[in-house]
C-alpha cells in the first residue's frame, strides 16, 4: 500500500510546515466535501500544485448526509431537465465502471403496485423507468452493471421487501440505480487519490479571508496562521459558500432521513420506493444500508437562517416520513422503531420563489470581483463533472499550463484497476470489509499494528479494529468523531456509538 495515499496527523504537520516555507501554489481549494476533493483530484492529476483546506473534517457537511445514491437523473428527466438527467446518467456510469466500482453498486428499487396507486401513476412510473433505461444506454452503461427495469410478481416483491403491504398487491415495478456503500467513504477515497497525485489535504484549517489570489489560513489545532498565495482560489464550501464570498445567494433545503434496524423491514434486498401522496414525481425510499441498517428518506424543506454545523430533523419531517412509508407496509412503524436520524442541507442556488423541491439541482461557477472562483449547487453524482467545469474555466482565465482533465478514466484508491493495490487475497475477509475498501481490504488488515485487528470494535458491529486504525493512519481521522461519524457511520446510532467509542479512543492514542 503506497504511503502516497496515506492521510494522517504526521503528514498534515509536514504539509503545513512545507507551506510555511514556500507559501505559494497553483490551486487552493476551500472545502473538504465531495466537490472540494473532486476539484483537488482533478487539479493534481493535471499536474498542478494543489492545497485543499477544510475547517472541520473531510465530508463534515452535506456530503455525509445524502441518501447514499448515485442517481441516474430520472427525476430530472421527468421535470424536463434533460441536461442534468443526461449528465447524471453519464457520471453514474463513470462511477460504477471506472472511478469507484468498489463503492457504487446496482441497487434494486421496488415500487409496489398497491390499490392506492392509480392506473395513471403506474403508467407514469413505468414510463419513467423505461426512460431511465434509455438514459442508461445512451450513457454507455452496460445492462450487466445496471439491469433493465421489469415488472415482478407479488411473490417476488414480498421476497425482496418482506414487510410490504400484501392486501391487493398486484406485483411491483423494479428498476435499478447506483448506490454508494457510503457517501463519506467516497469523499475520503477521492481525497486520498488526490493526495497520491501530490495534493496537500489539510483538515482543521480555516480560511479567515480569501481573494482570487491569496487566503489567510489558520490551523485550528495550534492557532498558527499563514498567508498562502495561489494562482487560483476556488470556493467549494457548499452551504457555507457565502461565508467565503458574501455575494453568493443560496437557498438551503433540508433533507432528512430516519435510521432503522434492517430487521424492522424484514432485511429487504431492494429499496422500497413509495410515491408521496399527492405528488407525481417524488418518492420516499427505504434504503438497505451497511451495518444492518435501513435509511428512510427523504424530505425537501426550506431551511432559512444561520447554517448549523450539524442540521437536525424536525418532528414534522419525522411524522411525514413515517406516515408515507406506512402507506406501503403491512404493520405500521412508529417513532419507537427509529434508532437514529440525520439531516443535511442542499446548497441550492437561490433562483426566486417557489418550493425548494422545485429549485434547480444544476451547479453554477461564479467569479467574484476579486477573482475568487466559486462552484455552488449541483449533485453528489456530478461531482467529477463539476470539478472539471470549474477548473477548465479557471485554468483558461488565469492562463495556467496544465494537462486536460484526467478523471474520466482515473480509478480511485480501492478500485480494482487502481495501480495502488495491496497484496493479499480478500477471499477470507469479511464481506463488509471488502464492500468498504475494495481492493485495499486485505491491506487494511495487513497494515494493522494493533492487537486483534480482525476483531469487531464492539459486539454486533461489523467494523474491525483494523478499520479504526486505518482511519487514523491512512484516512486522516484526528479524533473519535472523525472515526465514528465519518470514516464509519457507527455514530448514527447513539447506543452503537457508546459501545464503540472505547475502541476508537484506544486506537487513536498511539498517534497523540
Amino acid at each position: 500500500m503506497s504511503a502516497l495515499t496515506a492521510l494522517n496527523a504526521q503528514r498534515r504537520r509536514s504539509d503545513l510546515s512545507a507551506l510555511g516555507d514556500s507559501p505559494a501554489v497553483d490551486i487552493l481549494v476551500i472545502g473538504g466535501g465531495i466537490t472540494g476533493v473532486g476539484i483537488a483530484l482533478d487539479a493534481a492529476s493535471r499536474g498542478l500544485s494543489v492545497v485543499l483546506v477544510e475547517k472541520h473534517d473531510l465530508a463534515f457537511g452535506t456530503s455525509r448526509w445524502s441518501s447514499k445514491l448515485a442517481h441516474g437523473g430520472l427525476r430530472y428527466l421527468a421535470s424536463g431537465n434533460i441536461g442534468i438527467a443526461r449528465r447524471s446518467s453519464i457520471e453514474r456510469g463513470i462511477l460504477m465502471s471506472v472511478t469507484a466500482p468498489h463503492l457504487v453498486k446496482a441497487m434494486p428499487q421496488l415500487v409496489p403496485l398497491l390499490p392506492s396507486m392509480r392506473r395513471s401513476q403506474r403508467a407514469l412510473v413505468r414510463t419513467g423507468f423505461l426512460a431511465g433505461d434509455v438514459l442508461r444506454a445512451m450513457a454507455g452503461t452496460s445492462s450487466k452493471i445496471l439491469p433493465r427495469p421489469r415488472r415482478i410478481s407479488a411473490e417476488q416483491a414480498v421476497a425482496m421487501a418482506p414487510t410490504v403491504r400484501r392486501d391487493g398487491l398486484d406485483g411491483a415495478l423494479l428498476a435499478y440505480d447506483g448506490q454508494l456503500i457510503d457517501d463519506a467513504r467516497l469523499v475520503v477515497a477521492v481525497a486520498r487519490s488526490a493526495a497520491a497525485h501530490g495534493a496537500r489535504i489539510l483538515t482543521r484549517v480555516a480560511v479567515t479571508s480569501a481573494t482570487g489570489s491569496a487566503a489567510r489560513l489558520t490551523d485550528e489545532l495550534t492557532g498558527e496562521s499563514l498567508e498562502l498565495n495561489s494562482r487560483v482560489v476556488i470556493n467549494a464550501a457548499g452551504v457555507w459558500a457565502a461565508e467565503v464570498d458574501s455575494s453568493i445567494r443560496l437557498r438551503p433545503s433540508r433533507g432528512t432521513h430516519l435510521v432503522f434496524e434492517a430487521s424492522t423491514f424484514g432485511n429487504p434486498t431492494a429499496a422500497l420506493t413509495i410515491p408521496i401522496p399527492g405528488e407525481t414525481n417524488r418518492f420516499v425510499f427505504a434504503l438497505p444500508a451497511q451495518l444492518g441498517r435501513i435509511y428512510l428518506g427523504l424530505t425537501d424543506e426550506e431551511a432559512p437562517g444561520p447554517i448549523p454545523d450539524v442540521p437536525q430533523p424536525t418532528p414534522a419531517e419525522v411524522t411525514f416520513l413515517l406516515d408515507t412509508v406506512n402507506t406501503a407496509l403491512r404493520t405500521a412503524l412508529t417513532q419507537a422503531d427509529v434508532i437514529g436520524s440525520y439531516a443535511g442541507l442542499r446548497p441550492l442556488i437561490d433562483s426566486g420563489s417557489g418550493a425548494t423541491a422545485d429549485l434547480s439541482r444544476d451547479h453554477a461557477v461564479l467569479e467574484s470581483d476579486s477573482g475568487l472562483f466559486s462552484v455552488i449547487g449541483g449533485k453528489l453524482t456530478e461531482y467529477r463533472h463539476m470539478a472539471e467545469d470549474v477548473l477548465d474555466r479557471a485554468i483558461a482565465a488565469r492562463g495556467l499550463s496544465a494537462r486536460p482533465c484526467q478523471t474520466r478514466n482515473l480509478a480511485l484508491v480501492g478500485a480494482p484497476t487502481n495501480p495502488v493495490v495491496a497484496p493479499g487475497s480478500d477471499g477470507a475477509l469479511p464481506a463488509s470489509l471488502v464492500a468498504r475498501y475494495g481492493a485495499e481490504a486485505a491491506g487494511v488488515i495487513a497494515a494493522a499494528r494493533c492487537e486483534r485487528p480482525s476483531e469487531s470494535v464492539a459486539e454486533g458491529i461489523d467494523v474491525t479494529r483494523a478499520e479504526f486504525e486505518f482511519a487514523v493512519t491512512h484516512e486522516g481521522a484526528l479524533d473519535t468523531d472523525d472515526i465514528l461519524d465519518r470514516r464509519t457511520r457507527i455514530g448514527l446510532v447513539a447506543e452503537d456509538r457508546r459501545r464503540a467509542v472505547g475502541a476508537a479512543e484506544e486506537l487513536l492514542e498511539p498517534t497523540r
